[in-house]
């Protein structure tokens, strides 16, 4: 039974579907911005819509370029404090995923004023501002509404060096495929809302969805890293696929080499699995090549929604070592290589 929240209320009981868990499903995102033109207004503008990535690039000069991202979701947790958390982690992340340092964050903040305490938002602000605090920066200012829904996010700023930004779309045949983080979030969020998941399945809950993708802004200094995104929403297949359809590559994924959160696993083979994990296979699952027999509950694992995901890096077989040493260094021990990128279709191949 769930008893970490705060208060007796359940910020839960208000999401139709919690963390990223809540984001459009792919094919119909893809419909929505099918007709919406794709235009570059300036040589500046380094990375835009055109790849799917984490957040936009714009040159200012030579030596410095502006990241911008934003990002924000329903309650995946009770606890306000530890929902603010992950939704600052979550959002920060983007930056860190183009191989940049954040600089400032803007709050974004939808509450149901006349149901959920003051107090009660005061947290879920608290707790964003502190996963700032430990990246070092301000929450220099915001916006709020009143809403049916909780929400909390944030607009997310940082600065990179225009020939160190990291694209999700510039991946090379060979290079080796390292993800950063285990697996299995949005299966334990489900298992939550059930009201099953035990204090040690919340604890690995919590620890990977409010670690910060440090990584990131040393990854960016590596020429071997030829591409990087972190693994959210869409989940593994999803974002995966994107780096396959940018780079004009395929990708395969050796199963057994995925770090998964251990409870997730046993959640997972008990067919716990979040309603986005089915939409995201729904919009995607015609480019993944399964093997005959693959248990259902893998399959769940590949497309579950990642609230706050781990970084997934497209690199040379010469860089692995330094890219696994930084993953080490930056409090990352599962941090593991998972398969490789090859020429061919853009599908991604799962392997036993």
């Amino acid at each position: 039974m769930n008893t970490h929240a705060d208060s007796s209320i359940r910020l839960t009981q208000f999401s139709h579907g919690g963390g990223c868990g809540c984001k459009i499903a792919p094919a119909v995102l893809s419909q929505i911005l099918a007709a919406s033109p794709l235009r570059s207004l300036s040589p500046d503008l380094l990375v835009g819509t055109e790849s799917s990535d984490d957040a936009a690039v714009y040159r200012l000069n030579d030596t410095q370029a502006i990241i911008a991202t934003t990002d924000f979701f329903t309650p995946i947790v009770d606890d306000p404090f530890d929902f603010g958390r992950i939704a600052a982690t979550n959002a920060i992340s983007d930056v860190y995923a183009m191989g940049g340092q954040p600089i400032f964050a803007l709050a974004l903040v939808g509450m149901p004023l006349d149901k959920l305490p003051v107090e009660v938002i005061q947290r879920i602000i608290a707790g964003g501002e502190s996963v700032c605090a430990a990246a070092g920066i301000p929450v220099a200012g915001g916006h709020s509404i009143d809403t049916l829904e909780p929400i909390y996010g944030l607009v997310v700023l940082g600065v990179v060096h225009p020939q160190k930004v990291k694209r999700n779309d510039r991946a090379r045949d060979g290079d080796v495929l390292v993800l950063g983080k285990p697996l299995g979030v949005g299966i334990l969020s489900a298992a939550l809302k059930k009201g099953q998941l035990s204090a040690d399945g919340y604890r690995q809950m919590i620890a990977t969805t409010t670690q910060l993708n440090t990584p990131g802004r040393k990854l960016s200094e590596l020429s071997g890293v030829h591409a990087l995104t972190d693994v959210t929403g869409f989940g593994l297949c999803g974002h995966l696929l994107e780096i396959c359809r940018g780079s004009k590559l395929g990708a395969a994924v050796d199963f057994s080499k995925l770090p998964l959160l251990c409870d997730a696993r046993d959640w997972a083979k008990e067919g716990v699995a979040t309603g986005a994990s089915g939409r995201n296979w729904s919009g995607y699952g015609h480019e993944v090549r399964l093997p005959v027999g693959l248990p259902a509950w893998q399959r769940n694992l590949l497309t579950d929604p990642q609230t706050s995901g781990g970084l997934l890096v497209a690199c040379s077989a010469g860089a692995v070592q330094d890219v696994l040493r930084i993953f080490d260094d930056e409090g990352f021990a599962q941090a593991a290589v998972i398969g490789a990128m090859r020429q061919g279709e853009a599908v991604v191949q799962i392997g036993a």
